[in-house]
């Protein structure tokens, strides 16, 4: 059988088993064979007869196409980490086949390919070497490892080239290759102080992969005697279950040396994993080697360390040996009942010998502490079929009736064979299937959601729940969203739900100023045949967040400049200059706004209202003053967090405009809220006074226009006036809309027309459009 250019060898063997041969990391869904073929069966029996295959390795490497009858590949397989470096790796398999039940055994060798290259644990290692270091003296180096087996496994190693240095390999039991650095010519420290090499692992494979590690050699000087092992290999023999504390053995080394230069500390070597420190110590002093953890045979059956002896003299000489620990077997291992198929639920009329489930024993331990006999407890009708290597089929024996027992625990016991043995026992749980006659049912009928604004989309709103009193399928519920429109849109633009588990989840973030809240119709629906299903409805509200900072809406600059405002210099105290007024899309507190002011050109100068917004003057404007003031005013929501923005405002303050008056609100009292009627002749009469007003400033202007034909100038610049002009001015107050400011103008007898066309354009220039009335303050000389 060809696969990808690979040849699959087929080999029948006696019981009827069947063995495929592939190469490891074959894709999915690639062709290992044709089972339908080799077991003798036709494509229409594959569904007629239940034909299923299971793994005894635990995961499911393997399915069938049933279209074909060709077994394939169900998942990606790596030899190195199921096998490990063993010279033989075999799945086998389980195929059954109902009506009548058959069950063969196929065993799938899978081959290693060369997709593994060798691996130095340390990539840089530091030896000191004194240089009265004897020519042909040996240092045993790190073992790179190859997890792959076979011609792919590590075959040689080679080292950059050094005239003093070169590299042997040892091989030692197992198979390993360990390198050792040989010292070929006599060092010379004087010469040369570090020599740098490069350690390379090749493996056998084609093309051949390798792996790479920096070796650093310092020279030293004295002490020229390395500490000696009396062997380079010891072995010993442990079982597993021995006590921490326990010794081993206990090591000696000699150093011809005398004084500090003799005296001897044993280590374990320096690149010895984690997993070893952890499970065996030595004492430094006397070399002894005891446990400090405990062995397991099942994890490891053995352990290669190395052993390090220092002397103490300078510089230090090291000598080196290997201890190799066999962990010797103990029936500590209970066995296991495992289930190669999850039992399933069988109908009541189902006939004897219906095939329930595959259940097979297992045992860690090795030889007779490892073989493994299952056997059924009586009064269920239920038996074991054994069929070969501890594998069993659970099958029917008698006749079943579901009103008598919906369901059955059937207790299985597993013992192996060890001397006293050890045992294990089961329960499975075997229902037997109802019809479909309970529909789903909701814990609640409706369910109210409260939901923040602007959560992360797919954060969980809700979930809810819904049961079923019928069993198997028939109890099984899907959950799903009726659709529905929300604002014009699907409801499913807006959440989505877990099939499974009925947990709501957002598609999107939500906005409290777009969206108050909106409603799910969730359905719970059986997998029965004819499905049953119900309802339940989710209220969705949504929680307003302060997500939205305050909005000025006057004054506004266009354009990026700034807003200007115009005051004369004469202004008094309490004179309202502007109004700023700002909004907040937010509802509630979120949406409560107040004013301060930030920063000032003068902060003596101006007040902002706090909660009007108002920018009044604090003191009169003196002619010390700047004439150009800048304002920073903040204005902040009452939310958590506070948000907050600012506005600019650019303040002209100019000579000869009029003078300040009090505010006219303040002269109008505020109307009684106890009556009506009241507050109706109040508004007639201040309709009256404007009117007044108006009609006064244009008799006012009128009669200036005049009498500038046939006398001087009656307006005059403000560093024109003194005292006596002062006197023969006539000042109003402007009455403006609330969102516009207060200004304040002087009118004084014009000399010609052309005077007061100026003052008018002035005038018109530094105001905006309001409706005005004026109220006569002050009247003295000539107007």
């Amino acid at each position: 059988v060809s696969i990808h250019g690979a040849l699959l060898e087929l080999q029948c063997f006696k019981y009827g088993q069947t063995r495929y041969t592939i190469p490891e990391e074959l894709k999915q869904g690639s062709v290992v064979g044709n089972l339908a073929k080799d077991l003798g069966l036709g494509l229409s029996e594959i569904f007629d007869r239940k034909l299923r295959v299971a793994s005894e390795a635990g995961k499911q490497y393997f399915n069938v196409d049933a279209g074909k009858g060709e077994l394939v590949v169900n998942e990606r397989i790596d030899r190195d980490t199921l096998c490990r470096q063993s010279a033989s790796c075999v799945l086998p398999l389980q195929v059954v086949i109902e009506n009548p039940l058959q069950l063969h055994r196929i065993e799938v060798e899978i081959r290693d390919i060369n997709d593994n290259s060798p691996n130095f644990l340390t990539k840089d290692r530091v030896l000191k070497m004194a240089e009265l270091t004897a020519v042909g003296a040996r240092f045993p180096l790190e073992s790179a490892e190859d997890p792959d087996v076979g011609s792919n496994s590590l075959k040689s190693y080679i080292l950059s080239k050094d005239e003093c240095f070169s590299v042997k390999v040892k091989d030692i039991e197992g198979g390993r290759k360990i390198p050792e650095l040989v010292l070929e010519k006599p060092l010379d420290r004087e010469k040369k102080a570090v020599h740098e090499l490069l350690l390379t692992a090749l493996d056998g494979g084609t093309p051949a992969r390798s792996g790479t590690s920096q070796i650093t050699v310092t020279v030293l000087d004295n002490n020229d005697n390395n500490p000696v092992f009396q062997k380079a290999v010891y072995k010993v023999r442990v079982n597993e279950n021995s006590e921490k504390g326990t010794s081993l053995i206990k090591l000696e080394a000699t150093d011809s040396d005398e004084g500090v230069n003799g005296e001897i500390e044993y280590s374990f070597g320096e690149h010895t994993l984690e997993s070893v420190l952890s499970v065996f110590d030595i004492d430094a002093v006397t070399g002894e080697m005891f446990l400090r953890g405990e062995l397991d045979y099942e994890v490891a059956a053995s352990y290669r360390i190395d052993i390090t002896a220092v002397d103490k003299g300078s510089p230090e000489m090291e000598g080196h040996c290997r201890v190799q620990v066999e962990v010797i077997d103990v029936n500590d291992n209970a066995p296991e009942i495992v289930l190669t198929s999850k039992p399933s639920p069988v109908r009541e009329d189902a006939p004897s010998g219906t095939v329930v489930a595959l259940i097979s024993g297992r045992d860690l331990d090795s030889g007779n502490n490892g073989k493994v006999t299952l056997q059924l407890t009586n009064g269920h009708p239920f038996s074991l079929k054994p069929s070969f290597s501890n594998n069993y089929a659970l099958v029917t024996s008698g006749v079943l009736d579901r009103e008598s027992s919906s369901e059955y625990n059937i207790e299985i016991t597993a013992t192996d064979a060890a001397f006293p043995p050890l045992t294990t026992k089961k329960t499975i749980p075997v229902s037997v299937i109802d019809v479909n006659d309970n529909p789903p049912k909701f814990s609640q009928s409706s369910y109210n959601v409260y939901l923040k604004e602007n959560g992360l989309p797919g954060s969980m709103l809700s979930s809810v729940s819904a049961s079923d009193l019928d069993f198997g399928d028939n109890a099984k519920i899907s959950y799903s969203i009726l659709d529905f429109k929300v604002q014009d849109v699907s409801v499913s633009s807006y959440v989505y739900i877990n099939s499974d588990n009925g947990s709501i989840y957002s598609m999107h973030s939500y906005d409290y100023e777009k969206l108050k809240g909106f409603q799910i119709l969730v359905q719970a629906k059986d997998h029965g045949s004819p499905s049953l299903s119900s309802n339940a409805t989710v209220h969705v509200f949504i929680l307003d967040q302060n997500d939205n900072a305050p909005a000025v809406i006057y004054p506004s600059a266009a354009l990026g400049s700034l807003p200007h405002q115009k005051m004369p210099r004469s202004t008094k105290a309490g004179y309202l200059v502007t109004k700023v007024t700002a909004v907040d899309a937010d509802s509630g507190h979120n949406a409560w706004i107040s004013y301060r002011l930030a920063e000032a050109t003068d902060t003596s100068l101006f007040s902002v209202n706090l909660y009007t917004g108002e920018v009044r003057t604090k003191r009169a404007v003196s002619e010390q003053d700047d004439s150009s003031q800048r304002l920073l005013i903040e204005i902040q929501d009452d939310g958590e967090p506070v948000q907050s923005s600012t506005v600019t405002l650019a303040i002209l303050v100019e000579d000869g405009l009029h003078e300040p008056i009090l505010d006219l609100r303040q002269k109008v009292p505020e109307p009684s809220k106890k009556s009506g009627r009241i507050t109706l002749y109040l508004i007639l009469s201040l309709a009256s006074v404007s009117v007044l007003s108006m009609v006064t400033f244009i008799i006012l202007a009128v009669k200036c226009v005049r009498n500038s034909r046939s006398s001087g100038s009656c307006c005059m610049r403000r560093d024109d006036f003194d005292g006596d002009m002062m006197s023969q001015s006539q000042s109003f107050r402007s009455c403006l809309s609330p969102m516009s400011e207060f200004s304040d103008f002087t009118f004084v007898k014009p000399s010609s027309t052309t005077d007061f066309k100026e003052m008018i354009n002035v005038l018109d220039a530094s105001l905006p459009d309001s409706a005005w009335t004026f109220e006569s303050q002050q009247v003295s000389g000539e107007l």
